[in-house]
């Protein structure tokens, strides 16, 4: 081999080298983000970004995410995008409770609310360092509802009876199958109204806002962002790249902040690439059908 040979293998061997170095170092910047575990890395200081969309049946995923976010050191700040007409009233209970508990313990969250952030979905939003919504975010809804079909008239009428065995008189309260009766009104009144003012006191201690006041507004009715703002219900107005850049402001991250989300790790077949939309309207039908809460912070018609 000739020592010009030698030269041309070295050379190549060199930019072989800085190639896959290369390669190396952007797939760790890759992986700074998020690792296929779900967790977060602790590589640059960060904004960590977590969903919170559609109606609020489970606390357990948003829960968990911020519980992560918390504990690395690498996230400065959390942005809780918020796109929901609220739900259930517990998991939106235990959302708050975890969105206070990040804020009371140095991280900043700052809620970003999108098109809809309406009882539960408000009632999270309270516990966030500072509120941010657009000018057209339907929002408050401050309320507690419950709904209960009745079909013992249809039952009658095609013939079918139904037999209940119970402990006392308001065991069966809400069944579908019999008269709803005014001793069940005022018992599910009375669980309504302990709930509302569950909801009522986290307004007025995270928003400031008196008593007499916010009872003057917590009537269930939505507000626009722009009319939010001016009755305190939020703080600020703006979009989601303006939470973002509020975030990174209050801990110090000059620059475009790294922005992360942990993956979502569902595993998905052919089936689900083609009808996943099908199959995720179907889940959602059902949810609305089947699975509800009786005691909801919800916004009753998104």
């Amino acid at each position: 081999m000739t020592k010009a040979s030698k030269w041309v293998l070295g050379i190549f061997a060199v930019v072989a080298v800085l190639f896959f170095l290369a390669i190396g170092f952007g797939v760790l910047l890759y992986i700074g983000a998020t690792s296929d575990d779900g967790s977060v890395s602790s590589f640059g200081e960060k904004i960590a970004v977590v969903e919170l969309k559609g109606a609020i049946n489970s606390s357990e995923d948003v829960v968990s995410q911020l519980k992560k976010h918390r504990g690395n050191r690498s996230i400065k700040a959390i942005v809780l995008r918020v796109d929901s007409p609220g739900g259930a009233v517990v998991p939106s209970q235990e959302i708050y409770e975890e969105v206070r508990k990040t804020r009371d313990a140095g991280k900043p969250v700052v809620v970003s609310m999108g098109s809809l952030a309406a009882s539960g979905g408000y009632y999270v939003s309270c516990g966030a360092t500072k509120i941010v919504a657009n000018r057209g975010t339907l929002t408050g809804s401050i309320g507690v509802i419950s709904q209960f079909i009745q079909i013992e008239q249809l039952m009658d009428k095609i013939g079918i009876g139904s037999a209940t065995v119970k402990s006392g008189k308001l065991k069966d309260s809400g069944s579908p199958f019999r008269k709803f009766t005014e001793e069940d009104r005022k018992y599910w009144e009375s669980l309504i109204r302990d709930t509302f003012a569950q909801f009522v006191t986290v307004v007025e201690r995270e928003r400031h806002i008196p008593h007499k006041t916010l009872l003057g507004i917590a009537d269930g009715r939505v507000f626009s962002g722009e009319q939010a703002l001016e009755a305190g219900l939020v703080d600020t107005l703006g979009t989601y790249e303006d939470a973002v850049r509020i975030a990174a402001d209050m801990v110090g991250i000059r620059g475009e902040p790294i922005v992360v989300k942990i993956k979502d790790r569902r595993r998905f077949g052919i089936f689900d690439l083609f009808f996943e939309s099908a199959r995720e309207n179907l889940l959602e039908a059902k949810s609305e059908l089947l699975d509800q809460d009786i005691l909801q912070y919800k916004l009753p018609y998104p």
